[in-house]
C-alpha cells in the first residue's frame, strides 16, 4: 500500500517477474529459497485493467477459460464443476447468462467484470495470487465483498495473496495479515497489518480515534501536495518528507525489521522442490480458442457483419457502374478498371476490423503472459475461425460485381476470382495483426496499415505499368512484394486470357492472347495463373510466420534490453523479498 506513484505496482510487477524493459531489477527474487521462475499454476496475475471478451457470456467465458487451463487429465464434467464452483466463491451466480459487455454495448457491472477477471486466474487455483489494485472502481461494500471471498478462498486452499491496494475501507484493510507500505520507493513499514498504528504511534504519528488506519497512513507519507500547501491542514499532522525520514530509518533499527530479515532467512534455507501444475494438450487448446474466436467474431458486429454490408454496397455501386460492359475494345480499360478497384479498394478496406483485433490482441497478451497458451497456437486458432467469414465477404460481394459488371462468365473464371479475393483479405488480415503488434494504438494502426496498403497498391503495376516504375526501390524491391502485383496479374490472365471481341454486330472477332495481355499490361506470362495464387498462399503464411518470429524476437531482446537501460525511479529496501509465505 502506498500513495500513488510510490511504486506499488511496479513492486508487483518485479516480484511477478513482469517487470517493464525499460527497467532494471538489482537483487534477488527466491521463492522457497530458490532463484527461479514461477511455472504455470504456481502462480496468477490479475491486472488492474479487466481485459475481458465483452462479446461473450459470463458463463462462456470461464468455461472456455477453464478448458484451456486446466488438463487433459481431467474430464470435461470435473473442468466445469471446477468453474462453477470458482463463479460461486465470487458470487457471480446470477449473472452467469449475462454477456460481460463494453464500451458499445450494457453488461455486467465494473465490479462483477472484477470478480470475473479474478474468477479466470484462480481456476487452477494457484498458490500464488497477484492482484492488481482489486478494489479500484468498486464501493467500500463492493470491495469488502470481493476481497472477503479472496480471503476465504485463500484460507481454504492455502493460497498466498499479494494485493497492491491505493487506499481500502477499514473493514477491508482489517483482512490483510500483513502490510508492507511504500512512500518514495522506500519501505515504511513491512510486518504485520495488526501491528502498523502501534509502529505510527511509537513513532510520533498516533491515529487519531475513528479513522480509518489505511487514510492516516496515507496522509501521513504523501508528499505530493507539500509544496503546493502554504497552510497544513488538520489531518496533516507534518511535512510528509520530513515523516517519511523519520519512519523509514526508525523502520530499519526496529525489531519488526529484524524480524522480516529472520524469516526470510529461515524460508531461504528451506528445501522445496518447484511446484508446477499440467496443461491441457496442444490440440485442446486450439480447438477451444478456435471456437471462442469464431463465437467472439459471429457477436461482434465490427468485426465482419459491418464490412461484409459495407462490401455488398460497393459491389452494388461498382457493378452498376460498369454494367455489362460487353465485349468491345474499350470493354478492356473497364474490365481492368474494375478488377483493380474491386482487387486494392476491398482490401484496403478490410483494416475497418482493426479496433476489434487490437481487443483481441490485449487478451492475447495478458492470456499468454499467464502461460495459457502460446503465440503458435494463437496464430492458428485465429486462421482457422476467420476462414469462413473471410470466404464470405469475399464471395457475396465478389459475386455481386463479378456478375454485373459482365466478366466472363463460366464457373471456373469465377471461382478463381473469388480465391484471389479471398486470398487478399486474409493478407490483410496477416498485416494488420503485425501492424497491431508493433503499433497497438487504434488511430496509428488504422493509419500505418492503410499507409503500407497504399504503397503496395501504387506499385501493383496499374498506376504505372511496371516498366516504367523506377528500378531502384519502387520496382526492386516493393514491386516484388507487393501482393496487389500477384492479385491484379492473376486477375487479368483468368479474365482476359481467350476473351474473345468484336468491333461491331458483323465485325471480325478478336481473341485475346497470352502475347496481347504482356503488351497491353505488361504481365508476367511466364507462368498460369494459379502460381499468382499460390504466391498470395505462400504470402498468407510467411505473414503469419513474421507475427510469430515478431513475438518471438520481442520476448528475446526484452530482456537483454534490461541490462541496456539503467534508469528506474524506484528503490526498495529491506524485507520485501520476503512478502510471500512458503509456497
Amino acid at each position: 500500500m502506498g500513495p500513488s506513484g510510490c511504486g506499488k505496482t511496479t513492486l508487483l510487477d518485479t516480484l511477478a517477474g513482469r517487470l517493464d524493459s525499460n527497467l532494471k531489477m538489482t537483487g534477488q527474487i527466491l521463492i522457497n529459497g530458490r532463484s527461479q521462475k514461477l511455472a504455470f499454476g504456481t502462480s496468477a496475475y490479475v491486472t488492474q485493467e479487466n481485459v475481458l471478451m465483452t462479446t461473450l457470456t459470463v458463463r462462456e467465458a470461464i468455461y472456455y477459460s477453464a478448458q484451456i487451463q486446466l488438463p487433459d487429465t481431467m474430464t470435461v464434467a470435473e473442468k466445469l464443476a471446477r468453474a462453477n464452483d470458482t463463479v460461486r466463491e465470487m458470487g457471480l451466480t446470477s449473472a452467469l447468462d449475462t454477456r460481460i459487455g463494453g464500451r458499445s454495448s450494457k453488461g455486467i457491472s465494473g465490479g462483477q467484470q472484477k470478480r470475473l477477471s479474478i474468477c479466470l486466474e484462480i481456476l487452477t487455483r494457484p498458490r500464488l495470487l497477484f492482484l492488481d489494485e482489486p478494489t479500484s472502481g468498486l464501493d467500500s461494500a463492493a470491495s469488502f465483498h470481493v476481497m472477503g471471498h479472496i480471503t476465504g478462498l485463500a484460507a481454504r486452499e492455502g493460497m498466498t495473496v499479494v494485493a497492491v491496494v491505493h487506499q481500502p475501507c477499514s473493514e477491508v484493510f482489517e483482512l490483510f495479515h500483513g502490510l508492507c507500505l511504500l512512500a518514495a520507493g522506500k519501505t515504511i513499514f513491512f510486518g504485520p497489518a495488526s501491528t502498523a498504528a502501534e509502529f505510527f504511534a511509537s513513532n510520533g504519528y498516533p491515529c487519531p480515534p475513528m479513522r480509518n488506519p489505511s487514510d492516516h497512513f496515507l496522509r501521513t507519507v504523501n508528499k505530493d501536495f507539500d509544496k503546493e500547501s502554504e497552510e497544513r491542514l488538520y489531518y496533516m499532522p507534518a511535512v510528509a518528507d520530513e515523516a517519511i525520514d523519520i519512519l523509514v530509518n526508525s523502520y530499519k533499527s526496529s525489531n519488526t525489521s529484524e524480524d522480516a530479515k529472520q524469516e526470510m532467512r529461515h524460508i531461504n534455507e528451506m528445501d522445496s522442490a518447484a511446484i508446477g501444475r499440467n496443461r491441457p494438450g496442444f490440440v485442446t487448446k486450439m480447438f477451444v480458442l478456435t471456437r471462442r474466436s469464431f463465437v467472439n467474431m459471429y457477436r461482434d458486429v465490427g468485426y465482419y457483419w459491418l464490412r461484409l454490408a459495407i462490401y455488398v454496397s460497393i459491389s452494388v455501386c461498382l457493378g452498376t457502374i460498369f454494367y455489362n460492359v460487353g465485349y468491345g475494345p474499350d470493354s478492356i480499360r473497364a474490365r481492368s478498371s474494375m478488377l483493380m478497384f474491386i482487387g486494392t479498394m476491398l482490401t484496403l478496406m478490410s483494416i475497418g476490423g482493426f479496433p476489434s483485433f487490437v481487443e483481441d490482441m490485449k487478451i492475447f497478451r495478458r492470456e499468454r503472459l499467464n502461460g495459457y497458451y502460446g503465440v503458435t497456437t494463437f496464430v492458428i486458432s485465429n486462421t482457422l475461425s476467420s476462414t469462413p467469414y473471410l470466404l464470405l465477404i469475399a464471395v457475396v460481394p465478389g459475386a455481386i460485381a463479378y456478375y454485373l459488371t459482365g466478366l466472363q462468365s463460366q464457373v471456373d473464371h469465377f471461382v478463381y476470382f473469388a480465391l484471389v479475393l479471398c486470398s487478399c483479405t486474409m493478407l490483410v488480415e496477416g498485416l494488420m495483426m503485425i501492424v497491431a503488434t508493433i503499433v497497438p494504438d487504434f488511430l496509428m494502426g488504422i493509419i500505418t496499415g492503410a499507409g503500407i496498403q497504399g504503397i503496395m497498391m501504387l506499385t501493383s503495376g496499374f498506376f504505372q505499368l511496371p516498366n516504367n516504375l523506377p528500378k531502384i526501390l519502387w520496382k526492386y524491391p516493393i514491386y516484388y512484394i507487393s501482393f496487389h502485383k500477384y492479385a491484379l496479374q492473376g486477375f487479368y490472365k483468368n479474365e482476359f486470357s481467350g476473351l474473345v471481341l468484336q468491333t461491331n454486330i458483323e465485325g471480325p472477332k478478336i481473341v485475346i492472347g497470352e502475347k496481347d495481355i504482356a503488351e497491353l499490361f505488361q504481365v508476367e506470362m511466364g507462368y498460369s495463373k494459379w502460381v499468382d495464387l499460390a504466391v498470395l498462399c505462400g504470402m498468407i503464411i510467411t505473414y503469419r510466420l513474421l507475427f510469430v518470429v515478431i513475438i518471438k524476437v520481442f520476448d528475446f531482446v526484452k530482456p537483454m534490453l534490461k541490462g541496456v537501460t539503467f534508469r528506474c525511479h524506484t528503490k526498495f529496501v529491506y524485507g520485501v523479498e520476503n512478502l510471500c509465505a512458503p509456497l
